[in-house]
């Protein structure tokens, strides 16, 4: 657990300034890579927060809107804060034919907010980059009494561990430094089972949150090697990777993917961390 917590600080460890532009490299390749929400899990979410059709939403870092659309669609009104330029853009084409989504191109930590006003607080993959003594205080004072704290996760994707181990030996090759930062423990469900469940810790400890509900499905998709690159450089690890080294790294890895055909099947956790404001 410690060590758990210990790595989530390096997510927001960097300066605000430099977290407000970190994923534009990435903006296109994470919109279209990383995986959407399981309809499943969001209708569970409705339901143990018995959200209202006329219920409103604050989304804390809302990215190009993969969560955003998802509950957009549903009807609520959504106040979406996200700090990075690139984003906003894509999040803006992404919900055109929702005029009940607004967004503000600011932090969560620098934004004017009302409080009281909002009867869920989502964050979809997100939350881990602000600082706990910061975000849940300041969720639970934009929440209405009894709101609710909706976290979103899409845990990390991964091939199966015959093809991991393979792997391994290209990373250590081409990108060794990667191995300290990501790739070097394979995690697996029951590791991912245990890192939603730490999450949901978190919550709990912050002393704002009471009621914490922490439910998860397993997932599988089947990516495009091209598609399998893109998820790659959606994750944080890849933006701060030397160029000439991806380039060599993603050919070895195409080559070993090749193998066995022209795609690659991963696996994952999707799960929320569901709590009531106290």
């Amino acid at each position: 657990m410690t060590d758990f917590k210990e790595a989530l600080k390096s997510c927001y460890s960097k300066d605000l300034e430099e977290r407000k532009t970190w994923y534009s490299p990435a903006a296109e390749a994470y919109n279209k890579a990383r995986p959407r929400y399981p309809q499943q899990l969001i209708e569970r979410a409705v339901e143990l927060t018995q959200l209202q059709d006329h219920a409103k939403i604050l989304e804390v870092g809302c990215g190009p809107g993969i969560a955003t659309v998802a509950f957009a669609k549903l009807g609520y009104s959504m106040l979406c804060v996200e700090p990075n330029p690139d984003f906003c853009s894509l999040v803006q084409q992404n919900c055109q034919e929702y005029p009940n989504v607004e967004i503000l191109n600011t932090s969560f930590e620098e934004s004017q907010l009302e409080t009281n006003k909002f009867d869920a607080v989502l964050a979809a993959t997100s939350f881990h980059w602000i600082p706990a003594e910061v975000g849940y205080p300041k969720a639970a004072s934009c929440l209405k009494d009894n709101g609710y704290l909706i976290l979103l996760w899409n845990m990390r994707l991964e091939p199966s561990d015959e093809i991991y181990k393979n792997f391994i030996k290209i990373y250590e090759q081409y990108a060794p430094s990667l191995l300290e930062k990501y790739e070097g423990e394979y995690e697996g469900r029951e590791k991912q089972e245990e890192n939603l469940k730490s999450f949901g810790e978190i919550v709990l400890e912050s002393g704002q949150f009471q009621d914490l509900v922490t439910e998860y499905i397993p997932c599988e998709l089947t990516y495009s090697i091209d598609d399998y690159f893109a998820l790659l450089n959606s994750y944080s690890p890849y933006l701060s990777l030397e160029a000439q080294a991806k380039e060599a790294l993603f050919a070895a890895l195409r080559e070993k993917i090749e193998e066995d055909g022209t795609s690659i099947q991963l696996s994952f956790l999707s799960g929320f961390n569901i709590a009531r404001k106290i």
